[in-house]
């Protein structure tokens, strides 16, 4: 048994996405051995890509499962181009405008109704209801990504249904909610739109060990409804995170500790590209481990999509630096095509790369 997990370049300049391929199980044999996996198919253009990158190196045009993660543009919008142009058994999909039974009890307007609120999600989330819509009428099967889905080696860690619901109250483009608190003041608005137009940075300085990072879950709701995903392979456990926050990988560590497999972790995908809003040293402890001596080495692959000038935000250095304190290998696509493998033939033209090296001093946006 082996596999190959390909992070391809996402997005141009500074916009980062997801478009992941992996292949597993016996890699030398047939195409009925083997299990053909896309996770998110970034923006419209790399769909493209994906569909090129598995006919050329996994020599298939059938997909046996494909999994939205949660439906941002640079996550979502490529898979409709990999539904169209390749074979397609089953898709995993959040279907946000079923979820809809009492919802519009959390907002203010009274007019509101659970129905209008369904039909808010259908169009705010269009390229999700689009997806789901183009695979029905393929004949593709449909399935909500809640905790404990399988298929084959896949398994769902997060999110469960319940916490799914908690956040669709909160997703862009909902009314206004009956507790202010979501709400940004007068004030922070206008602290917000000064901030996006005046950029300022400081310059930071890092020793060994000395995480960078908090536990203050600071992403967004849809960020958190990200589908986690874990794949066994040979004793190996691949896990897969969207752009999950704090809080959801946290409740996908819960499942991974109550997990009797035995099975060791090898790849990890950096949440939200490397985002500093998505990690801390407490999730990163349970699902990693703590920090280590400089020098040693957990066995553990990490990998952050990011865009080629999406620095400082993607990937963060900080983050960076957080998975290397705990002996992780921390690579950054920075719009090349990383690929992580074990057991798989060797490919022509691709080379082992080194590992992102100690950012001891670097400049952060504030």
């Amino acid at each position: 048994m082996g596999y190959e997990i390909d992070v391809l370049a996402v997005g141009e300049k500074s916009n980062s996405g997801d478009a992941i391929a992996i292949r597993y199980g016996d890699l030398s044999g047939g195409r009925e051995s083997q299990t053909v996996v896309v996770i998110d198919g970034g923006y419209k253009a790399d769909g493209e890509r994906l569909v090129a990158h598995i006919k050329e190196h996994y020599g298939t045009e059938k997909v046996d499962l494909v999994i939205s993660t949660h439906p941002d543009q640079d996550h979502i919008n490529g898979l409709t181009t990999v539904l169209e142009e390749l074979e397609v058994s089953e898709l995993w999909i959040h279907k946000a405008w079923d979820h809809n039974q009492g919802l519009a009890e959390k907002f203010k307007d009274g007019r509101i109704t659970d129905n209008s609120i369904s039909e808010r999600l259908k169009s705010n989330l269009e390229s999700a209801f689009s997806l789901v819509t183009l695979a029905e009428k393929k004949g593709i099967i449909v399935k909500e990504p809640f905790t404990d889905l399988t298929f084959d080696s896949v398994k769902v860690l997060g999110p469960t249904n319940h916490y799914y619901e908690e956040l669709l109250s909160q997703f862009d483009g909902m009314p206004e909610p009956k507790s202010s608190e979501a709400a940004l003041s007068d004030c922070g608005l206008f602290e917000s739109l000064y901030k996006a137009a005046e950029k300022v940075f400081k310059k930071i300085f890092a020793n060994w060990g000395e995480d960078k990072i908090d536990d203050k879950d600071t992403t967004s709701a849809k960020n958190n409804s990200s589908v986690i995903t874990q794949i066994i392979v040979d004793g190996k456990r691949l896990l897969f995170t969207g752009d999950a926050g704090i809080t959801a990988l946290d409740k996908a560590a819960d499942q991974i500790d109550g997990c009797t497999s035995g099975a060791e972790l090898r790849f990890m995908q950096i949440p939200h590209h490397g985002s500093k809003r998505n990690v801390g040293p407490s999730v990163l402890n349970r699902i990693i481990g703590e920090p280590v001596i400089k020098g040693t080495e957990r066995g553990i692959t990490v990998v952050a999509s990011s865009a080629k000038e999406g620095e400082p935000k993607h990937p963060h250095k900080a983050v960076l630096n957080a998975f290397t304190h705990r002996g992780a290998k921390t690579l950054a696509t920075r719009g090349g095509h990383i690929c992580h493998s074990s057991g798989a033939p060797q490919r022509n033209g691709w080379t082992s790369l080194t590992a992102e090296p100690y950012h001891h001093e670097y400049e952060e946006e504030v």
